[in-house]
């Protein structure tokens, strides 16, 4: 059996490092916000010619024209979303000029502004909504585990679930901070979608060691076994669970990454290292916190 609960302490120091690195770096620099959060132009446009211009290309030919945080989306029936934080009619104009060279038959659908006020609601949504997600998950765990009020309460499992998620956001917000600060790699609303994903995955994996945790505890009498010893067993049976069902999914999100498009590539880069920390953290933070708070309570 591995002794995996046993050397909590490596984890602690490991997941403290990179937490508190993160939130250093976030305060210092933040992350970098796209048009969703700052406020620009969306333009929907179709083309004529056959075939249709790639991104590449509409890219190259609007390089001359200083627009900031612009991205270019295809749509069906040759048809292009862009997205550039510009608001002003002489840069639609300009855009526009710029895609008649490219095909003469090219059509403006629709141009929509995102103003200042709509992006901060959109930013104060995106923030209420993950500290409600994880307030209510940890009142879910609390309430799930009511009838397990030994050796610790209900509600401390819910809290150990709440510091291993807040942990796994907190890593992933990191990664993106210097993604932005060196790649340029701008967040939107698909970010907050997979940070909210993260979430029920994380908690997903937590709850089934938890589960087990409670079932091993049902069936033991009472203080036959330590329940570091409990929870220890309860990780080694569940844990080639994880494992495997964590890989399935990071296979899949590598092929996303590495071959989807610009539009979702960031999307699946923020899911795979959630995934992989959320596997993490269910293991050594949110088992091992439980573990920690029964040997406070334990202490004289």
């Amino acid at each position: 059996m591995l002794q995996i609960i046993q050397k909590r302490k490596y984890a602690y120091w490991f997941s403290g490092i990179i937490t508190v690195a993160s939130l250093v770096i976030l305060i210092v620099w933040g992350l970098r916000l796209g048009i969703d959060f700052k406020g620009g132009t969306l333009m929907e446009v179709q083309f004529g010619k056959t075939p249709t211009p790639q991104s590449a290309e509409i890219l190259e030919a609007l390089s001359g024209i200083e627009l900031r945080s612009l991205t270019v989306q295809p749509t069906k029936e040759s048809g292009m979303l862009l997205r550039y934080l510009a608001s002003d009619e002489g840069s639609n104009d300009a855009v526009l000029a710029k895609l008649k060279e490219i095909d003469n038959e090219v059509m403006e659908l629709r141009t929509d502004f995102i103003g200042a006020s709509v992006s901060d609601q959109i930013k104060r949504n995106a923030f209420v909504g993950i500290v409600l997600s994880i307030l209510a998950i940890a009142a879910y765990i609390a309430w799930a585990f009511r009838r397990v009020s030994r050796p610790i309460s209900s509600w401390e499992y819910g809290f150990g679930a709440v510091i291993a998620l807040s942990h796994d956001i907190l890593v992933v917000i990191g990664a993106f901070v210097l993604l932005g600060r060196f790649y340029d790699i701008e967040v939107g609303v698909p970010f907050v979608a997979a940070l909210l994903t993260i979430l029920g995955y994380s908690v997903n994996d937590t709850i089934v060691v938890y589960d087990r945790i409670r079932e091993n505890l049902q069936r033991s009498v009472i203080g036959k076994e330590d329940f570091e010893i409990t929870v220890n067993r309860s990780l080694n049976e569940t844990l080639g669970r994880s494992i495997n069902t964590s890989l399935t999914v990071i296979i899949v999100l590598v092929a996303v990454t590495v071959f989807g498009g610009e539009s979702i590539r960031w999307f699946g880069a923020a899911l795979l290292m959630g995934v992989f920390f959320g596997t993490y953290s269910s293991v050594y933070i949110a088992s091992a916190l439980i573990v920690t708070r029964y040997k406070m309570k334990m202490r004289p």
